[in-house]
């Protein structure tokens, strides 16, 4: 989506493992709110199944994390300890 001159997307905030997306995309980047030693990892799927990673496990500090990915099944985060994760994804 673009706005004016600016690329955006739109956010999902997690503290938990969910799906973000249920359909293809593109994952923009995450910002950590937030973390105790907690971490995140992508997959490019639908719902839960975990075969198919866009990215390791990633143990994050806090601030924004650029990371402009394409997925073709869906977006499902892994979060793990404790994080306040919010996504951008188009």
């Amino acid at each position: 989506m673009a706005i004016g001159n600016l690329n955006v997307g739109v956010f999902k905030n997690l503290t938990a493992t969910a799906n973000v997306k249920a359909s293809q995309g593109a994952l923009l980047g995450f910002y950590v709110n937030s973390t105790t030693s907690g971490t995140i990892q992508f997959y490019d799927d639908a719902a839960t199944d975990t075969t198919a990673p866009i990215t390791g496990v990633i143990t994050p500090a806090i601030g924004w994390h650029n990371l402009p990915v394409g997925f073709g099944s869906g977006l499902y985060a892994v979060v793990g300890g404790t994080a306040n994760i919010t996504i951008a994804y188009a």
